[in-house]
């Protein structure tokens, strides 16, 4: 079977469409980090509510990223793809205009219900449409798309407050510069929203729905015509002689535990939260203010960071289909693991002038690098490699299912980890904060190296139950 696509450019622009999912991913996730201070402001809020305002979204994300899964395997993914498009749209809107903190909270859970759907289904899709040689770089693009859209969300909040004089300072119509942060997000919505109704359906989704005569269509945009008839009937062999897919086909009968792969898809998506980069994403204007950057500063560094991590994802497209996903997740464990223990250091060195954190020069450079060669190592492996495994490791049968329940981890996660940062940096400070993200980065290479299994290569066909 030629595995070479017939179409490559029309691959590639459907997979760029699905990825606007993963870039108004980033840009929902990263708008935050520069409306912090309006939050405060506006609402009245303390540290934990502060912390919720800003963790409220990751709510709506797991409930999404559960449920889209399994509403996937029964509508289909383009479907669910264009439900989280009407959210983005309502959620940028309302986020912008909430007079309250309860209103805020509801229209940012509604946000992360468009996100939580968008993280699962636009990588899955992306792993349904492309072949075999190409899927790890095109379902890398949704990483790149992903740290996009937190790069131009952090170069939105920067421009923004800079003509407005800062983030709580009036703009348009006499609205603060940080609702009309959120604004800016209508216009890659719009994009997203119009851009979806010209993309076909997943075929392994078809095929599992009986429509094969469009399944076969669309594969044809992939294969040759004996590509296309062995990719359909390896898709048929892989759901035959099964019932619809279920929660319950995750359960071995055998032992009546959860599958090993379930397992292990948990642990990739709760290890990429766990060393702490959305802390980066969400809280880094306030992380830099706190050793004594001013906001707008700390709002360029922000943007520096996302130039670097888009840098490590385009070399990530380069390697990922020639060394595999295994290597880079377990280079950017190491890599990790050094930057934040640096950062450890670079902390613990900190005095606390005025109530503020104040490093020395050396320190402040050294943190500052530390932080930067994180993001790197983060972006060049589990940033797009746990998407993209989740994408590809479950077999069909139980490929919404996985992804509902890794889904739901992984929001979960990052839920803890952002509700807890404000309470952490205000009990046990920065040193005990990114101490602990070390140490979850140092059990990551273990993991990787006992428990994942390379998937480079593989036909989605092929993957198995264990």
């Amino acid at each position: 079977m030629s595995s070479t696509s017939q179409h490559p450019f029309v691959v590639l622009l459907i997979c760029c469409v699905a990825a606007i999912g993963g870039f108004l991913f980033g840009f929902d996730s990263g708008v935050i980090n520069g409306t912090v201070d309006g939050l405060q402001q506006a609402f009245q809020s303390e540290s934990v509510g502060t912390g919720f305002n800003v963790a409220s979204m990751l709510l709506g994300c797991a409930v999404g990223a559960f449920f889209a899964g399994r509403l996937a395997d029964k509508f289909g993914r383009r479907t669910l793809l264009l439900a989280a498009a009407v959210f983005f749209i309502i959620s940028a809107w309302g986020s912008g205009i909430a007079g309250s903190s309860l209103e805020f909270v509801i229209y940012r859970v509604l946000g992360g219900l468009a996100v939580g759907a968008a993280s699962v289904m636009s990588p899955a899709y992306i792993s349904e449409i492309a072949p075999s040689h190409l899927r790890g770089r095109l379902a890398t693009i949704q990483q790149v798309a992903i740290i996009g859209g937190l790069f131009f969300s952090f170069l939105n909040n920067y421009a923004l407050a800079n003509v407005a004089g800062g983030s709580t300072a009036p703009l348009w119509f006499g609205f603060e510069a940080w609702r009309c942060m959120f604004w800016m997000e209508l216009i890659p919505a719009g994009i997203f929203l119009v851009a979806l109704m010209f993309i076909p359906e997943s075929p392994r989704f078809l095929v599992s729905a009986g429509q094969d005569a469009k399944a076969e269509r669309v594969l044809r945009l992939v294969y040759d015509e004996a590509g296309t008839r062995k990719r359909l009937e390896d898709i048929h062999a892989s759901l035959s002689n099964r019932h619809k897919p279920r929660l319950s086909d995750l359960i071995n009968p055998a032992t009546g535990k959860l599958l090993k792969l379930v397992w292990i898809g948990i642990g990739l998506a709760v290890f990429q939260q766990l060393v702490g980069i959305n802390v980066v994403f969400y809280y880094g204007a306030v992380l830099w203010q706190a050793i004594g950057f001013s906001e707008n500063d700390a709002l360029m560094i922000n943007v520096i960071s996302g130039a670097v991590s888009i840098a490590a994802c385009l070399v990530t497209i380069g390697l990922i289909d020639r060394i595999g996903r295994k290597p880079l997740l377990w280079a950017g464990s190491v890599g990790m693991t050094i930057t934040l223990a640096m950062l450890v250091y670079a902390f613990s060195t900190a005095d606390i002038v005025d109530g503020r954190l104040a490093l020395s020069s050396a320190n402040g450079v050294l943190a500052l690098i530390a932080a930067n060669v994180y993001v790197f190592f983060f972006n060049v492996s589990w940033g797009p490699v746990m998407w993209v495994m989740l994408g590809e490791m479950f077999p069909n049968q139980v490929r919404g299912s996985g992804l509902a329940v890794a889904g739901l981890f992984q929001w979960v996660a990052n839920f803890a980890i952002t509700m807890t940062f404000p309470i952490m940096l205000a009990s046990i400070g920065l040193t005990g904060a990114y101490g602990f993200y070390a140490i979850c980065a140092l059990i990551s290479v273990f993991f990787v190296a006992r428990f994942v299994r390379e998937t480079n290569g593989q036909e989605l066909e092929e993957m198995v139950y264990e």
